[in-house]
């Protein structure tokens, strides 16, 4: 999977899917699935090594995972999903300089064959252009921005006019810098639906409604794996759950095995 091939997904109608991965177990599961995109999202900084936000995560943690994630897929390398791989704070927000390096090293030595940012300030849409430049695809984060979370927090973006306004013009604005697509979060439908009707790129959602050229998910959250979901990403089992029960189960077997054991255990002969 090229990224260009999602913009023909847009252009025929055909509704992207992508999911998360962190490892390669969960890898394996959303190609088996049958995911189009495979996102490594700092996300796993929450997930899977248990920070408070995405903040903490760095470059070299999301090679390693990346190289992971690459090490799962079972599909020949023609049929396995394109993979995007964020870039973590601090990585592109220091110079233009730094950001190629941290996603050239990504592309390079990792399965990932593409990179997501988030915002649209001046300094991120001059990082953009730069890494379109260099052959480094970029796809473009904009609504609820975790990154950004000492500053938004995360509630719902653009809900006054003055925002979606703004939301608006910086959709645009990625668009031109060369993003080949564009992921919303936790925005009003509405203004995710205008914009996947005025963009020529891919508009995918996640907490914008389902007027979008495609979703995106946290795997974990669809499986019931975290201690709670998001509320535009319920769960659709309860996965921690049967986890939980599954594996008491055994324990409680095993438990059961040794005390029966020491009760039918038949005591020796005494000697003469």
């Amino acid at each position: 999977m090229r990224p260009s091939e999602l913009i023909q997904f847009k252009q025929t109608g055909r509704p992207i899917s992508i999911l998360t991965a962190w490892d390669g177990l969960t890898a394996a599961l959303v190609e088996a699935a049958g995911a189009d995109v495979v996102l490594v999202g700092d996300s796993l900084a929450m997930v899977s090594l248990c920070h408070a936000t995405t903040l903490p995560v760095t470059v070299e943690q999301m090679l390693h995972h990346s190289q992971a994630v690459g090490r799962g897929f079972t599909k020949p390398l023609h049929q396995q999903p394109l993979v995007v791989c964020d870039l973590p704070f601090l990585s592109y927000q220091c110079g233009e300089d730094k950001a190629v390096a941290a996603a050239g090293s990504l592309l390079k030595h990792s399965c990932a064959a593409a990179v997501k940012l988030e915002g649209a300030e001046p300094e991120v849409l001059a990082v953009i252009e730069r890494l379109v430049r260099m052959g480094i695809p970029v796809m473009g984060h904009l609504g609820l921005t975790p990154q950004a979370v000492h500053r938004l927090g995360y509630r719902r973006q653009a809900e006054d006019p003055r925002s979606q306004d703004q939301l608006l013009q910086q959709a645009k604005q990625l668009e031109q810098a060369g993003c080949f697509a564009l992921v919303v979060e936790h925005v009003p439908g509405s203004i995710a639906s205008s914009l996947s009707h005025q963009l020529a790129i891919p508009v995918i959602g996640i907490g914008a409604g389902n007027d979008c050229d495609g979703q995106v998910r946290v795997t974990a959250d669809l499986l019931g794996l975290t201690p709670s979901q998001p509320p535009f990403s319920p769960a659709l089992i309860p996965g921690r759950q049967l986890c939980v029960e599954a594996l008491q189960g055994w324990v409680k077997q095993l438990h059961q095995q040794a005390e029966t054991a020491t009760t039918t255990t038949t005591p020796p002969e005494p000697g003469c």
